[in-house]
């Protein structure tokens, strides 16, 4: 119960509100009309029907967050007011039905060409012919790895939105983060590295904040294909943030298909995201990490000069 924010009111006015309430509400909770320290009707409607009860409350801590609310009558015109956070429980439930909706339908086609290859390969004619069937056995390879790069990328998105009501308090250095993932890339891809700081420390989940550089970095190589690279660029400011800008100078993104870039499954060129082995769920994972960080993800491009991906985080005052 510790960690449980807990109110306890007279008449309609806190009296009380133990320590996680007011990292929950602000310290100046004390003394507080419950209409201003909820801003919530069904809160109010609940205290003021003058019976023990619960009620949902949303958006008490961050957009989109769900609250259990439970008031007990302890005295007269006496309350207490219990808090519990039930936004991961909803979280993962949503999670849990967005990824059979979504495996459901997008493995369907590479599996329906698999089993038809190897319907084909039972046939004599193409199975006994060397050529034919080496030639299936590789569409076969390829359709089986796209299906795992899928299943692979749900799955992460899958964790990721089952945690992100949760600020993350793990210490983590931006900057080699970045300078890990660049060292990834192969010797013949040219990605360049600036940065005005050699250490930004922030509050944040390192596995994550990698795998949304990662992302953004091999789309950058994938699809910026130009001949002059890539800029991974990392500025840290005096002001408490930090701005990591990846940027290509390939043919560039028409400005109608930007808003939907973070969509599941958008894909701006089909054909070529799949001959590139995209899942269509990288800048859709970048969104959610970035969002779960308190941070921004903005993308922004011209034809013929290439595209800009930049994420913007809290960092702590310097």
């Amino acid at each position: 119960m510790i960690d449980t924010p807990i109110l306890r009111l007279v008449g309609e006015r806190v009296d009380f509100a133990n320590p996680a309430a007011q990292a929950l509400l602000g310290q100046h909770i004390g003394q507080q009309d419950i209409r201003l320290a909820l801003r919530d009707p069904k809160a109010v409607e609940l205290v003021r029907s003058g019976q023990s009860g619960r009620t949902k409350l949303s958006g008490l801590s961050v957009t989109g967050s769900i609250w259990e609310m439970e008031c007990h009558i302890i005295g007269e015109d006496r309350r207490m007011i219990t808090l519990t956070d039930l936004s991961v429980q909803v979280s993962v439930a949503r999670a849990h039905a967005d990824f059979v909706a979504n495996a459901s339908h997008e493995l369907r086609t590479p599996l329906t060409a698999i089993l038809g290859y190897v319907e084909t390969l039972k046939d004599p004619k193409a199975g006994d012919d060397p050529a034919t069937r080496g030639r299936f056995l590789d569409i076969i390879g390829n359709e089986a790895r796209r299906m795992q790069a899928l299943v692979s990328d749900l799955m992460s998105l899958s964790r990721i939105e089952a945690v992100r009501h949760q600020v993350p308090t793990d210490r983590a250095d931006l900057a080699a983060i970045a300078r890990e993932v660049i060292g990834e890339r192969t010797r013949d891809e040219e990605v360049r590295f600036d940065t005005n700081r050699d250490n930004v420390e922030l509050a944040g989940d390192a596995g994550q904040l990698a795998q949304a550089v990662r992302n953004l970095v091999d789309n950058a190589v994938k699809y910026g294909k130009s001949g002059k690279g890539v800029t991974v660029s990392l500025e840290a400011t005096d002001r408490g943030w930090v701005t990591l800008a990846i940027r290509d100078f390939g043919e560039g993104i028409s400005p109608e298909h930007l808003p939907r870039l973070t969509e599941r499954f958008y894909r701006t060129d089909t054909a070529r995201s799949r001959a590139e082995g995209g899942t269509g769920l990288g800048l859709a994972i970048v969104k959610h990490i970035v969002e779960r960080h308190r941070g921004r993800f903005d993308i922004s491009s011209r034809s013929g000069e290439g595209t800009v991906a930049t994420i913007m985080l809290p960092i702590d005052q310097l």
